[in-house]
C-alpha cells in the first residue's frame, strides 16, 4: 500500500497536479486575534461603559465566531451574556456592524433579514479589523442598543490604536 501511495504522489508531482511548492504557494498568511489583544479591547469597552455607569457584557470572538474572551460587569443581567456573544458572532460572520441589520429592519421593513441564520439585528456588534483584514468582532449587551454600540465602538477603536 505504501508503494502505491508513493507511486501516486510521484505521478502527481511529475504531472504538476500536487507538488509541495505549489501547495505552499497557495497558502495564505493570516493574522489572528490574541487573548492579550482581546483583553485590551474588552478593557477599553468596559472603561467606556463604566464612564457612563452602564453595566454590560463584552464578548470578543475571532474571525470564525469562536469565543476568545467574555466579561460580565458586576450587576449585569445574565441574559446579556448570550446576546453579546450573538452580536459578536453576527458581526464577525457578516463582516459589518449589527447596526446595519437593526437599521434595515427598523427603517426599511427588511424583515427578510430576520430569517438569516445567525444574524441578530440589534446594535452592539462591531467587526475588528487589523491591517485591513477582519480578525474578529466585539459584541456588547446590557444597556440600550445605541449604548451597546457606543461601548462596542470604544473597544474596536482600541484595536486600531495598537
Amino acid at each position: 500500500m505504501k508503494g502505491l501511495r508513493a507511486l501516486c504522489v510521484a505521478i502527481a508531482c511529475m504531472s504538476g497536479i500536487a507538488c509541495a511548492p505549489l501547495a505552499h504557494a497557495q497558502m495564505l498568511e493570516k493574522k489572528t486575534l490574541s487573548l492579550e489583544a482581546a483583553k485590551k479591547i474588552a478593557t477599553a469597552a468596559e472603561a467606556e461603559a463604566a464612564r457612563n455607569k452602564w453595566n454590560v457584557v463584552v464578548a470578543i470572538v475571532d474571525d470564525g465566531g469562536q469565543i476568545v474572551y467574555v466579561e460580565r460587569m458586576d450587576g449585569t443581567q445574565y441574559g446579556s451574556v448570550d446576546v453579546a456573544i450573538r452580536k459578536a458572532r453576527t458581526s464577525s460572520a457578516f463582516r459589518r456592524a449589527t447596526k446595519v441589520f437593526e437599521d434595515a429592519v427598523m427603517t426599511g421593513g427588511r424583515t427578510t433579514l430576520l430569517a438569516l441564520e445567525g444574524a441578530l439585528p440589534l446594535e452592539g456588534g462591531v467587526p475588528l479589523y487589523f491591517e485591513g483584514r477582519i480578525v474578529g468582532a466585539i459584541g456588547v449587551s446590557g444597556a440600550t442598543s445605541s449604548q451597546d454600540g457606543q461601548v462596542a465602538k470604544a473597544g474596536a477603536d482600541a484595536l486600531s490604536q495598537h
